[in-house]
């Protein structure tokens, strides 16, 4: 009898146990219904004003950008809010020696942001999972200031990069800005992150840069192509250069995967449907004198936006550009084993029939996928991607 007492307790004891693990909470998945649950993470934040991340250790530097005006008042008053990065250097942003997840990463580079390369390698990867010009990444890819809100990128004023996505690493991390330019810049920046526990089940992040110009005729252009492995596409970024008159959006974009090969699965109506705005982006309106005129409407909204049109100056800065993003947080694209992703460049004949044009297009695909991944193409040399 004793001994079923004492079974039975051994039973409930190691059941409660079970149950008090499976619901920790580690820390990551945060929103404003769970803000109130306890977590054994420990938050950290690397920036110019603690580099490595340690505890109690923030706000000590002695030398730095800031040491001339802090001169009369001495250690712990912003010495230390920057970096100059030398050029045609690397520096490493961060790099961090445990289990964990990156929350929030914000910067404001000087200098030409398609000459600023951001990377980013998880545990023992000697390839990167993020390779992208630092303008692009923040959907800033045409290398001018416009405000952006979103859940995933923030861009504030002035030329304030933030972005939102989680990105968990299960041994250590590492994040390094090259400067291509043929002058040194200047980076602020700050690295939010936690130490925790990493859910057997997380992917890793991973941003890949493309761009073409001008692209072909009658060729599809390819944002990503060749990834392998389990995960799930996340988002776009499209920096879209017009050469021509007229409307620029009919293509289609397509999601090959999982073994799919002339047809995809998932296929688009257009771009601006993809980018969830219709009829060309236009607003028409009606001026004093009764008379309709259109034009293109910037936008952002959490999930998808025009945040940028450029529309030329009649000078030396003629072509119009266009920047928009589209974030699969509520429907993400999931793969078992393969993904590619394409999309269409079309306009329009006079005659009414799709005309296929030949752009400059660059885009930042973001996916989560299991490691290891597939290394990226080489990126582009300097010139070939310079905004011209």
């Amino acid at each position: 009898m004793h001994k079923k007492i004492i079974t039975c307790l051994l039973i409930f004891i190691t059941l409660k146990t079970s149950a008090q693990q499976n619901n920790s909470f580690n820390g990551i998945d945060v929103n404003l219904d769970n803000l109130y649950r306890l977590s054994n993470a420990k938050s950290r934040s690397i920036s110019p004003e603690n580099f490595n991340g340690a505890k109690g250790e923030g706000g000590k530097a002695v030398t730095g950008t800031g040491s001339k005006p802090a001169r009369e008042l001495g250690k712990g008053w912003k010495i230390s809010p920057s970096v100059v990065i030398k050029s045609n250097s690397t520096y490493t942003i961060a790099e961090i020696n445990e289990a964990g997840c990156i929350k929030h990463i914000w910067m404001t580079p000087t200098g030409n942001w398609r000459n600023e390369i951001i990377r980013m390698y998880w545990d023992d990867e000697t390839t990167p999972s993020v390779e992208v010009p630092v303008g692009d990444f923040f959907c800033m890819g045409w290398n001018k200031y416009a405000p952006l809100q979103s859940l995933a990128v923030c861009v504030n004023p002035g030329s304030a990069f933030n972005c939102y996505w989680s990105m968990p690493f299960r041994k250590k991390c590492k994040i390094t800005l090259e400067n291509r330019d043929n002058a040194d810049m200047v980076l602020y920046y700050q690295v939010d992150y936690v130490l925790t526990d990493v859910d057997k089940n997380a992917a890793y992040f991973h941003a890949q840069y493309h761009r073409i110009n001008p692209l072909p005729f009658k060729q599809d252009y390819v944002l990503v192509d060749n990834i392998k492995g389990k995960g799930q596409y996340v988002g776009t970024y499209m920096a879209y250069g017009s050469h021509r008159n007229g409307w620029w959006g009919e293509g289609e974009i397509k999601f090959f995967m999982d073994g799919d090969t002339d047809y995809p699965t998932i296929c688009g109506t257009g771009t601006e449907d993809y980018f969830c705005g219709s009829y060309d982006f236009d607003t028409r309106k009606k001026n004093e004198s009764g008379v309709e005129t259109s034009a293109y409407t910037e936008f952002c909204t959490p999930y998808t936006g025009l945040a940028q049109v450029i529309r030329g100056d009649g000078h030396y800065n003629i072509e119009q550009r266009f920047g928009l993003y589209r974030w699969h947080i509520t429907d993400p694209v999931r793969f078992e084993n393969s993904l590619k992703v394409t999309i269409q460049d079309l306009g329009w004949h006079s005659d009414g029939r799709y005309m296929p044009l030949q752009d400059d297009i660059a885009t930042v695909a973001y996916w989560y996928q299991t490691e290891p991944h597939n290394p990226f193409p080489e990126l582009l040399s300097k010139d070939a991607l310079e905004v011209n």
